[in-house]
């Protein structure tokens, strides 16, 4: 259908402190960047463009396709103008339908019901244009529409994502606050590595930095597990084009080096958790799996990366035993990872402070709700005065 090939504008939606790596992402896929906000990018381009970023973007959390952007002053403005757009060409009679909206403005109070007019103005429209009408709920596992209602100004997109790109198929088990899928490549990202030196991630957790880390060596699509997206839900798209093009992102995957990754815990069951989520997401043979304590870790020599996602006091763990375990990290920098460029992350730097050693860059990223910072240290051979205390 020729709506598939019709420009606009497409919002992709990031974690605040990510959209400058975002922004590399999608000029890498050679496409502009139009605007960057403090989550999100804005580019242009077609629903099938909208197929490879989903696919394609390692930091994004949701793609959003511009259907209408109009004044609404009051919640009728908003049901007149969505009962005239012309929403059997996008969403099926016998399909699935949810919305999903941000709204702060003085014309309505509560965001349910603001979900439930855009709601209404779509069915009710298909039901004119059908005969019938599709079913609705929660749900995102169907079409997804979104409302941006700020002030008198509303905007209405097509999420061709679904459910949060986050969501990438392969942690089955995910154990305590763990760092979601997007936060942990920008991590990984942000820290430069590309595969060429060895990768070493001490408290791994379920995995989720290390298994980032090889889909990033690999240059592997980090969208090619999922089973289910927005866009498959639009009128007009094209299944077997979508399973060529996931085909040829499969083909593409080469690994980049040959930089060893090192992942290890203290728990036996998060390792094993995290090689099981490594093994679904097809990187298990990347990955050296340890059970150990963080400061036993087999380091290999050279140079090198090594992150640690230390506990912070903030969802779990006490503060001030946590001192203790910061200390050692920078005890465990000096003496077992010399060469390598260190990164701590984490969102207390009172905490960060007990590790001895004065930070190189610290670049903002937020878990959630929490500021956090990514702390790197340049851990140079031999001795350096000016490598300590600060």
């Amino acid at each position: 259908m020729t709506h598939w090939n019709e420009k606009r504008r497409i919002l992709i939606t990031c974690a605040r402190g990510t959209p400058g790596i975002l922004s590399g992402e999608l000029q890498a896929l050679r496409l502009p960047v139009r605007a960057m906000q403090e989550t999100a990018l804005e580019t242009e381009g077609s629903l099938a463009d909208t197929v490879r970023l989903n696919l394609s973007l390692r930091t994004a959390q949701r793609i959003l396709y511009l259907l209408d952007a109009f004044p609404a002053g009051q919640a009728q403005d908003l049901y007149r103008r969505l009962v005239k757009l012309p929403w059997e060409r996008f969403i099926a009679a016998d399909g699935y339908l949810s919305v999903t909206s941000s709204v702060k403005t003085d014309a309505v109070n509560d965001t349910r019901f603001a979900n439930v007019k855009t709601k209404d103005a779509i069915v009710d429209r298909i039901r004119e244009k059908q005969g019938r009408r599709p079913d609705s709920g929660p749900g995102r596992q169907g079409a997804v529409v979104h409302l941006h209602w700020e002030g008198d100004r509303c905007e209405v997109w097509l999420d061709t994502s679904g459910e949060p790109l986050s969501r990438r198929g392969y942690r089955k088990i995910p154990l305590e606050a763990p760092m979601q899928e997007t936060l942990a490549a920008a991590v990984v990202l942000a820290t430069g590595w590309d595969g060429t030196v060895p990768l070493v991630n001490p408290m791994c957790g379920s995995g989720t930095l290390a298994i980032e880390g090889a889909l990033i060596a690999l240059g592997r699509a980090p969208g090619i597990l999922r089973q289910n997206f927005g866009f498959m839900h639009i009128l007009g798209f094209d299944r077997p084009a979508f399973e060529r093009q996931r085909d040829l992102l499969k083909k593409a995957a080469r690994r980049k080096g040959d930089g060893r990754i090192v992942a290890t815990d203290i728990r036996p069951e998060a390792v094993e958790a995290a090689r099981q989520n490594a093994r679904t997401a097809g990187v298990e043979h990347l990955i050296e799996f340890g059970a150990c304590d963080f400061r036993d870790t087999a380091v290999p020599g050279g140079d090198g990366v090594v992150i640690l996602n230390p506990e912070y006091g903030e969802r779990m763990g006490d503060a001030a035993k946590l001192g203790e375990i910061y200390k050692a990290i920078g005890d465990f920098f000096k003496s077992r990872c010399m060469g390598y460029r260190g990164y701590i992350f984490t969102g207390n730097l009172d905490l960060a402070k007990r590790v001895g050693l004065r930070t190189k860059r610290r670049i903002p990223f937020y878990n959630g709700p929490i500021e956090c910072r990514l702390l790197e240290y340049e851990l140079y051979r031999g001795s350096r005065k000016d490598s300590a205390g600060g």
